[in-house]
């Protein structure tokens, strides 16, 4: 047999996966040695399983901690490295790229024409620049217009497998039940719940060939739901790409985030509600300099909280949106500006934060005084518990998508904070989505 190029995956339990199923699974003359897992704890030490892996590789693949990368290159006698995971600024891929370079390796980066699958019903994709823009807000407010229009719709949301693999091949969701039962994380229920409780049914898992196959089998269209600042697997129809100007700059200043900005269809500036003028008017700058026949629409995301009086001037934790305010680099989020409006006073989390918590500040200095919420293991879950428990505060402010108060008991009194796609424009999103596929009769 011809000797196999020798292959390493860098990624984080999404796109990484998805690239090899694609790309690497069936082809005799690649080897996939090992992936490499960053960003999302717990996703090290585990392996690829041989149920997904396929007939090549009997044994799975194993996944291991990126930071044994150089010793891996060496061991491994490793041709090539392909990076695939998200929202990482320009420079953190080129530092990984040299030091594969010094080790000898071939440094890859996998694209659309080799990475989107077709799928056998029309795609509208919404992907971002950043993680935190407000995807999931979006593709809720479509989904809501284009059922009201009569298409039956699949929601496909980017993967999030950080359990039992062979289990999490395909995922369907139309219940919260069907969270319980699937042990999602808590960042899985952030993006999952607000879907259920519009009544869309929800598709993820790992092979996403047979997932995309399946919800076409049940719709008239996939809507696609990006992850951080990824660009869609599947192949859209219509591209649309939101911008944050609440940090403006990062449209060209993070990967893929700038090479999805280049791809759009149609660019949505959100968040303008609350960001300034001169901010909004940089991104707007931007997007006409490297995607200049895109059409820009400018979008809000007004907040909302269940019960304001709750909140108004008392002692205050906010639990912010994980991943925005982690690896998003969001100092702060919805929450946030909630509480502050009404005058509340802010209790800075981070003097009580129990273990896994405090590793959690430690890794993002730029971490602001609110709580993460992180549950990615129950050993999380259950520090993210005993921080909210010991703080000196009266309420939490929960500004999650995620039902937080049903996973874990609290002491104090708990308001919600929520925020949804609002059109600013007109013709608005909608109207544009609909116009481009031609109204139902």
């Amino acid at each position: 047999m011809a000797t196999r190029t020798r292959i390493v995956i860098l990624g984080a339990a999404g796109r990484d996966f998805h690239n090899f199923n694609v790309v690497c699974r069936d082809d005799p003359g690649v080897e996939v040695v090992a992936f490499t897992a960053a960003q999302i704890g717990g996703i090290a030490g585990r392996r690829y399983p041989p149920a997904l892996a396929g007939p090549l590789y009997p044994d799975g693949i194993p996944i291991l901690d990126e930071a044994e990368l150089d010793a891996l290159l060496a061991r491994e006698a490793v041709d090539q490295v392909v990076f695939a995971y998200s929202d990482v600024p320009h420079a953190h891929v080129m530092h990984l790229a040299s030091r594969v370079l010094a080790g000898g390796a071939d440094f890859l980066l996998l694209g659309p024409h080799r990475t989107m699958i077709r799928a056998a019903v029309p795609v509208i994709a919404i992907s971002a620049v950043r993680t935190g823009c407000g995807k999931s807000q979006t593709s809720r407010y479509l989904s809501r217009a284009l059922k009201a229009s009569g298409y039956r719709v699949a929601v496909l949301r980017h993967p999030m497998p950080y359990g039992d693999l062979a289990r999490q091949a395909v995922q369907r969701f139309d219940r919260r039940e069907d969270l319980d039962q699937a042990c999602c994380t808590v960042e899985e229920r952030e993006e999952y719940e607000p879907h259920l409780a519009a009544g869309n049914t929800v598709w993820a898992g790992v092979d996403y060939a047979v997932i995309a196959a399946r919800a076409a089998a049940e719709a008239d269209l996939i809507l696609w739901e990006g992850g951080n600042n990824d660009f869609p697997f599947l192949r859209p129809d219509l591209h649309i790409v939101l911008t944050d100007p609440l940090r403006a700059g990062h449209e060209l200043s993070h990967h893929p985030g700038e090479a999805v900005l280049r791809m759009a269809d149609l660019v949505v500036v959100a968040k303008c509600d609350t960001a300034a003028e001169a901010d909004i008017q940089r991104v707007v700058d931007n997007v006409r300099r490297v995607r200049p026949e895109a059409p820009i629409l400018r979008g809000a995301s007004p907040i909302t909280l269940d019960d304001p009086d709750v909140v108004r001037g008392r002692r205050v934790v906010v639990v912010e949106d994980g991943p925005t305010v982690t690896h998003g680099g969001m100092a702060y989020g919805a929450g946030y500006l909630a509480a502050s409006r009404l005058g509340a006073t802010l209790v800075d989390p981070r003097p009580w934060a129990a273990p896994r918590i405090a590793e959690v500040y430690a890794r993002y200095p730029h971490i602001g005084p609110i709580l993460p919420a992180m549950g990615y293991s129950e050993e999380q879950l259950a520090d993210l518990k005993r921080t909210l428990d010991a703080m000196p505060a009266d309420v939490v402010v929960i500004a999650t998508p995620a039902d937080l108060a049903r996973l874990i008991a609290l002491d104090k009194a708990v308001v919600r904070a929520r925020y949804e796609y609002a059109e600013l424009e007109s013709p608005g999103l909608a109207e544009r989505v609909l116009d481009f596929l031609g109204r139902p009769d």
